[in-house]
């Protein structure tokens, strides 16, 4: 790369005040998309069972990827990248379209009029405002509990840990191959990890991708090139059926269900990933604001293009663990996704086996946030607890967080604190009271 090129992206991304390098950004974007390509192809065989066209969810998928990422990178400067969420697609699919009877066309413009709701909110800086409101060991916790969230999701896609009929998981069965490419990549990056390698989290990627094919575990890919499929079958479908919400009562919950699932399940992702990178200064995050927007506007694209809300990703700590600090790494992981889109086939080489050791090893060196709790103070070591436990146990970051703001209060008033407490708080109190109940009543 010249020198003015360099000179380019040092103006743009500050990169020598965050201690980083061009070289180091772009492997930490590449270990960044390859831990979370796996959404190109989840989406839209979840978004298909709505009776969406799964080609175009494809295409929608990686389009608002490359938004959100080319956006929190220009607009904020971080090295988060952005993609529709795995989780919010489950829900649309099975809870609402499956469960509910709402035709997929009617919940798109649910997702559209959230989205709307979401980008106003990051813009009179509501959002920015509750999440300062957080108290400091509550963020704390939250970095914790996604580091163990994220291992949860790694140990379960490499098979090392399974669904149990009788003890809800158990070990996996070591008769599998993929299995065994899990446990060879988590010790190669763990030893690379001690020996202190730099980018041990990329090469353990890449050589346990080599094991699968060598060994035949991974079959190679029929092909390299593969055009993108057409966006028409769903591109501006939720705009066009956003006023469906006026003639079924039912939408209005799926429309808060979505905007409050969104608005802290990515809150809680964005300070967790800004503790592990070293972002946070005084227990806040410096442009926030811009990140805030970045994920507003990449979630009302996604909705106008035909996809579920896009979410800030927590697979970003992978990127984050092998040295990502600035904008310049979300840049080159929304020039990935383009790339993906004519050479999707070689993406089915990554599978989750292999990124799974990446996502525990990550777990780890996220989890070290939990020495900063006050663990002295019941009244606040209980509701952190309940984040930090809460996140892998409903495989939910926000279910997580309202375990722990419902505690939050109750107890800091007990124990006569009651002065330390934002009004704030007693807001988010409500909003997970609403969340959790709607929740419930929709799922039995």
């Amino acid at each position: 790369m010249s020198n003015q090129s360099t000179g380019v992206l040092e103006r743009l991304f500050h990169l020598s005040e965050n201690n980083t390098t061009v070289k180091r950004e772009c492997l930490a974007g590449l270990t960044t998309f390859v831990s979370m390509a796996y959404i190109l192809f989840v989406n839209p065989i979840i978004l298909g069972d709505a009776g969406m066209d799964a080609g175009a969810v494809f295409t929608a998928t990686a389009l608002s990827a490359i938004m959100g990422c080319l956006l929190m990178g220009f607009l904020a400067n971080y090295p988060i990248a952005i993609a529709p969420g795995l989780g919010d697609n489950a829900f649309f699919t099975y809870s609402v379209v499956l469960a509910m009877g709402i035709p997929w066309q009617q919940a798109m413009g649910g997702v559209f009029v959230a989205s709307i709701l979401f980008t106003l909110v990051s813009l009179f800086k509501i959002r920015e405002i509750i999440i300062d409101a957080i108290p400091q060991d509550l963020k704390y916790a939250m970095a914790a509990g996604i580091g163990i969230f994220i291992s949860f999701v790694g140990l379960q896609g490499g098979g090392i840990v399974v669904s149990d009929p009788s003890s809800l998981v158990a070990i996996g069965s070591f008769k599998v191959p993929t299995t065994w490419l899990t446990i060879f990549g988590l010790f190669v990056t763990a030893i690379l990890m001690a020996k202190k390698v730099p980018g041990s989290i990329f090469y353990g990627i890449v050589l346990t991708a080599i094991m699968g094919l060598v060994t035949q575990i991974i079959p190679p890919p029929e092909s390299i090139i593969f055009m993108a499929p057409s966006l028409a079958p769903t591109f501006g479908i939720g705009v066009s059926n956003m006023t469906s919400i006026l003639s079924d009562p039912q939408m209005w919950a799926v429309v808060v269900i979505f905007f409050l699932v969104a608005f802290f399940d990515t809150a809680g992702t964005l300070i967790g990933l800004a503790q592990q990178a070293g972002i946070m200064r005084n227990g806040k995050m410096p442009r926030i604001g811009r990140a805030l927007m970045a994920d507003s506007l990449s979630m009302l694209g996604g909705a106008v293009m035909g996809t579920t809300p896009t979410a800030a990703y927590v697979e970003s700590s992978a990127g984050i663990a092998v040295g990502a600090r600035t904008g310049l790494t979300a840049i080159v992981v929304a020039v990935l996704f383009a790339f993906s889109m004519i050479f999707s086939p070689l993406l089915a080489v990554v599978t989750a086996q292999v990124t799974a050791p990446a996502l525990i090893i990550v777990g780890v060196l996220m989890t070290s946030s939990l020495r900063e709790i006050h663990w002295d103070q019941f009244e606040v070591a209980f509701p952190a607890f309940m984040v930090i436990i809460g996140m892998p146990l409903t495989f939910n970051i926000s279910y997580g967080i309202a375990f722990g703001f419902l505690f939050y209060p109750i107890l800091m008033m007990i124990a006569g604190r009651r002065k330390e407490l934002n009004p704030l708080i007693w807001v988010m109190f409500v909003l997970f009271l609403v969340l959790l109940y709607t929740l419930t009543m929709l799922k039995f």
